[in-house]
């Protein structure tokens, strides 16, 4: 990701890199140069980062997933006094995903139809589910007036009986290189309906941060998310 950001940094002609950081390089240095950071890492870093932007006064962007509640609540802190553009994903499509689930839920309901969501990723992704699904879950949870914690079932095995009628099954694939693919579906006596996304570069989320980086220039201090920057909601989050 680091390179795929650094190569959709020179294709936009507004953005100037500043600086790059890896582990074991001086992090404030490389934030004290910068309006705006870029942050895909690992979720363990994120606290530096934060801490580092807060120190200079500087705008983040943040791709990382697998934070904690501690960690979400660390970044929801933090953009009291900074922009902050967090997204779990930032492909166009995947947004796009996002609203159409949504709308679909609201439509779709669970009377008649049963939820289910599936990822797939390569096999060096460390957290599950992804984020992009966390993001689906959420989205389905508020629509249905469900619970992640209650009614979110992580897989299935053995003998486990009928399908409780709030559940929504959430099942993790990992194999190979497949940089991200995410399905919604909806399951009905008669019908379903399915949303799929799949992405085959890393330069769509590379070049969708880009864009975050740049929409955030003129934003105050809030919580943003890839819905604003592309005008899909008002308002931050």
């Amino acid at each position: 990701m680091g390179l795929a950001l650094l190569q959709a940094a020179e294709a936009n002609p507004s953005v100037h890199v500043a600086a790059t950081h890896d582990v074991g390089e001086d992090l404030d240095a490389a934030i004290a140069q910068a309006a705006c950071v870029i942050d895909f890492t690992v979720h363990s870093f994120t606290r530096p980062v934060i801490e580092a932007a807060l120190r200079h006064g500087t705008r983040l962007v943040i791709g990382t997933t697998g934070h904690c509640d501690e960690d979400r609540a660390l970044i929801r802190e933090a953009a009291k006094s900074l922009p902050i553009v967090h997204a779990s994903n930032y492909s166009v499509g995947v947004n796009t995903l996002f609203w159409l689930t949504r709308r679909a839920a609201r439509i779709l309901g669970q009377e008649r139809f049963d939820i289910e969501v599936v990822e797939m990723h390569h096999h060096h992704k460390i957290d599950s589910p992804s984020g992009t699904a966390r993001t689906l879950l959420e989205i389905l949870n508020e629509e249905t007036g469900t619970s992640y914690q209650d009614d979110v079932a992580h897989g299935r095995v053995g003998n486990i009986g009928p399908r409780p009628r709030r559940e929504i099954g959430m099942h993790t694939l990992r194999g190979g290189d497949v940089v991200g693919d995410h399905t919604v579906i909806f399951a009905a006596d008669g019908e379903r309906v399915e949303l799929t996304h799949k992405a085959s570069s890393r330069m769509t989320f590379a070049a969708g941060a880009v864009h975050a980086a740049v929409w955030l220039a003129d934003k105050s201090p809030g919580l943003y998310d890839m819905q604003d920057v592309l005008g899909l909601k008002d308002g931050p989050v």
